[in-house]
This record gives C-alpha cells, sequence and structure tokens, in this order.
C-alpha cells in the first residue's frame, strides 16, 4: 500500500530532526573541551624555554659587563647555568605532552 504524502512528509521531517540534532551534539562536544586536555603543555612549554633562555642571556651578558643582578650573584656560576639548562631540558619534556 503506498504512503501517503503526509506520511512521508512527516517522516522526512523526523530524520532531518534527527540528523540537525546528532549534528548540534557533535559540534557541541568539539567545542567542549575534554577534561584530560592538554592546553596547557603549550603555554608551559613556551614560558619555561623562555625562561630558561632568558636566565642563560641576562647571566652571560651580566657576568662580561660586571653588572651584580641580586639573585644571580649570590648563587655560584656553576649553579646558574644549572638553573638555565634544567629550565629549558624541563621545556623539552613538558614538550613530549604536546598533541
Amino acid at each position: 500500500m503506498p504512503e501517503s504524502k503526509v506520511r512521508k512528509a512527516a517522516a522526512d521531517k523526523k530524520k532531518q530532526t534527527a540528523k540537525d540534532e546528532r549534528a548540534a551534539e557533535r559540534a557541541k562536544q568539539q567545542k567542549a573541551v575534554a577534561p584530560g586536555s592538554r592546553q596547557w603543555v603549550l603555554p608551559a612549554f613556551i614560558t619555561l624555554g623562555l625562561l630558561g633562555v632568558l636566565w642563560l642571556v641576562v647571566y652571560y651578558i651580566t657576568t662580561a659587563v660586571g653588572i651584580a643582578v641580586p639573585v644571580m650573584s649570590d648563587i655560584e656560576g656553576i649553579w646558574n647555568v644549572v638553573i638555565g639548562m634544567v629550565a629549558l631540558a624541563g621545556a623539552f619534556i613538558l614538550a613530549t605532552f604536546w598533541k
């Protein structure tokens, strides 16, 4: 028995509504940040790397010129290099977590 136009239109409308709901749900899921997301990794990686490089550059320039920086002058020379290198190593370790 053939379907009536009204039933066919209602079925098509129901299918379209279901498609729209699924598309809206997918869009909502894509916009939401997953609980285990790693969006913090990139800013932390860049910050830690820049701090390490900045520490080393400031240390080398101030020792060459003879300027006394309060914290860096109190620490012996090798420890300033260690601090800068540890910050850089930490940045590279953080880079492994980035997806």
